[in-house]
């Protein structure tokens, strides 16, 4: 004999048409990919026939989940005093997105370092687990990693992926980034190539890019100069005060590569102010490629991450820690994206 129907479409209906279990059915409109895609897709279908609805405030009680993701944004100096790095702002469409696929709410919020974000969320319960994209110092920042740890919190940040990771960390190769950068401005004949960027302990991300950089150099025989190494963080300012610093020491250099498209931006700055010529006197690189990359004056080579699959890989590796299962790859490739500051 058939299920009898109530009028209002409940899980169990759609489990007995599908002929699956109910929390197979709550798992696949979740969007949990321990269900496979075709009994996904069959169990949507017959959802959207029923006109049935997800009932988010019973399916939290049953699962003491908010289905709710909260993404921290962290305080980067930057020229229109937003304080948010632009590059992570071109990661936030990808995020929502991932987001609403997955049927949870986003919660962005805007936070200093010093201030006691990691026990506000960690023990209020308004999120099942934490994005966090900025950071600065981060033998400042490990410590509250750590204790996120301690207190078993659901979090994944942006970052340098390697065996040291606390916590969950997504991000991209970045020292196969500075490697593609150092290659390319190698094959257009460029010899001594400058870093501007921190390449320490206290920024992982650049000091594997200005790592990549070096790998390159050294397959062609040239050993990096210390002269050439400058410290920056990521703001046009700092970019600028770093290419000066640069041509101040008045060692010989013919190209640039910047840890971010920032730093670059106000280094091109910087030389035209010395007289130098972009691309004919120096050859500059960027990474992260903003919208204001291509519109430099020459537009400005760089290397482009996945903000796309970044965004998706951020939400699943967050939901795979609360649903339990194995987290995704964490590592994504970069590519480079030629115009015409560096000659290419």
């Amino acid at each position: 004999m058939g299920r009898q129907r109530s009028s209002k479409p409940t899980s169990f209906d759609i489990a007995y048409l599908a002929g699956v279990s109910q929390p197979t059915v709550s798992r696949a409109l979740r969007g949990s990919r321990s269900v496979s895609l075709a009994t996904r897709q069959r169990i949507e279908a017959i959802a959207q026939e029923l006109n049935y609805s997800v009932d988010k405030n019973a399916s939290s009680l049953r699962s003491q989940r908010s289905n709710t993701i909260a993404l921290l944004f962290f305080e980067d100096p930057t020229p229109d005093e937003s304080n948010i790095n632009p590059f992570f702002l071109s990661m936030l469409g990808s995020i929502t997105r991932q987001c609403a696929a997955r049927g949870l709410d986003l919660l962005i919020s805007f936070q200093k370092m010093e201030d006691d974000w990691h026990v506000r969320y960690q023990d209020s319960h308004r999120a099942d687990g934490l994005i966090l994209l900025g950071y600065g110092d981060y033998t400042l920042y490990e410590r509250r990693l750590e204790q996120l740890v301690g207190h078993g919190t659901h979090f994944v940040r942006w970052g340098s992926v390697g065996e040291a990771n606390i916590g969950a960390t997504v991000g991209s190769d970045n020292v196969g980034a500075g490697r593609l950068a150092g290659e390319h401005l190698l094959e257009l004949g460029r010899r001594r190539i400058a870093f501007l960027g921190h390449a320490d302990e206290h920024y992982p991300e650049f000091a594997d890019r200005y790592r990549g950089l070096c790998e390159a150099m050294a397959e062609q025989g040239i050993a990096p100069d210390p002269a050439l190494q400058v410290d920056a963080l990521t703001a046009e300012d700092a970019g600028h005060a770093a290419a000066r610093t640069l041509v101040a020491r008045d060692a010989t250099f013919d190209a640039i590569f910047a840890a971010s498209d920032l730093i670059a931006i106000g280094a091109m700055r910087a030389l035209a102010e010395a007289g130098l010529s972009v691309p004919q006197d120096v050859a500059i690189v960027g990474f992260d490629d903003i919208p204001a990359a291509s519109l430099t004056s020459p537009p400005l080579t760089t290397i482009m991450q996945d903000m796309k699959r970044a965004g998706e890989l951020l939400v699943d590796t967050v939901l795979a820690q609360v649903e339990d299962r194995p987290l995704p790859p964490s590592m994504l490739p970069a590519r480079l994206v030629v115009r015409r500051s560096s000659g290419g």
